[in-house]
């Protein structure tokens, strides 16, 4: 049997890792070939592959990025669709397909597999946001990044007695800025899941900066502000017609000087979240993420993705995946917010 495999979206730490968990294991006991479709879904519609013996994965799920390639295309526009790809496959000799991304690259996958297409699913988001799964790889990387940026920007922030805001990723859920935030001590956490107004983010802010702190405040990407209808957006669409998130913290920080009178600086953290070397959790999910995955192929489980329950490796559904987003429940704010101001 010969599997194709993918990288598709944004990159994140960690994707290596599974490539090198699906090969070796597909290789050492099944004997299978591989190839992998190079920069994502476009490589899938205009048949691209390089060949990946077992010497091309040795020693990768140490390193950041992917070795494949990535990029946001979308299977069914410019040229491609389920029958350009099958006719691609066969010429190739590929069999099946493991697709590696988050919501936008599993949401094609689904389609394709509706189609008639052979393709198992492994989820990749560092914002932590598919319900279907406890976990994504990538996540606990881009939170130690946040939690030592942040870190950094507090002591800037106390020597100069200024008010410190971080903006980190997340998209529309807030796992990150939970747990960057309570992670490095921040005065106050704003998540998309939660509403807030400008007066109770300065009253935060305010009560750190009279005890004698340097207010740090942690915000996500999404985050809505209750005189605000929708996220700050202001670089258009994505390729899967989602708006490209961020900028709220420079939006915030006038705000709270002009209404505190205490210097406040902002600071995008951006993606440098999803850069440079996974942890070894990360590595160690990623890779058992990947061996799943070639038995989802083994056992025909198509249109279906890996998923973390507890601490164990399951099976489910492209549309269980995609069905809703795994946001920050109430009870986990409420924890965080006790630490606030």
């Amino acid at each position: 049997m010969k599997i194709g495999i993918l990288t598709s979206g944004g990159d994140c730490p960690g994707l290596n890792a599974v490539i090198r968990g699906s090969v070796l294991k597909g290789i050492a006991i099944h004997g299978q070939e591989f190839v992998g479709f190079r920069d994502g879904w476009r490589g899938v519609v205009e048949g691209d592959v390089i060949d990946i013996p077992r010497t091309m994965v040795r020693g990768i799920a140490k390193q950041g990025g992917t070795i494949l390639g990535t990029s946001r295309t979308n299977p069914f526009e410019n040229g491609g669709g389920p029958e350009v790809i099958k006719a691609h496959m066969e010429r190739l000799g590929i069999d099946a397909i493991i697709a590696i991304g988050g919501e936008g690259t599993l949401a094609a996958a689904k389609r394709l597999t509706d189609a008639g297409l052979k393709i198992v699913g492994v989820p990749k988001t560092v914002d932590n946001d598919l319900d279907a799964t406890d976990y994504t790889f990538g996540f606990d990387t881009a939170v130690q990044i946040a939690t030592e940026a942040i870190d950094r920007l507090r002591t800037t922030g106390e020597s100069h007695h200024r008010c410190m805001i971080a903006e980190v990723m997340g998209r529309h859920v807030g796992w990150i800025a939970l747990h960057a935030g309570m992670a490095a001590g921040a005065h106050a956490i704003l998540i998309p899941e939660q509403k807030a107004s400008i007066e109770q983010i300065t009253e935060w802010v305010q009560e750190a900066h009279d005890r004698g702190r340097a207010p740090l405040v942690v915000v996500a990407e999404g985050f809505v502000p209750e005189h605000m209808e929708s996220p700050h957006s202001e670089r258009g669409l994505d390729t899967f017609g989602r708006p490209r998130l961020g900028g709220i913290a420079d939006q915030l920080a006038p705000e709270i000087e002009a209404r505190t009178g205490i210097e406040t600086r902002a600071t995008i953290l951006g993606h440098i979240q999803r850069g440079g070397v996974p942890t070894a959790y990360d590595r160690v999910l990623a890779t058992r993420l990947g061996m799943a995955a070639i038995d989802s192929v083994v056992e025909g489980r198509w249109g279906t993705m890996v998923a973390l329950k507890g601490t164990d490796i399951s099976h489910v559904g492209f549309e269980e995946a995609l069905g809703k987003l795994k946001t920050v429940p109430q009870h986990r704010y409420d924890e965080a917010s006790v630490l606030f101001g």
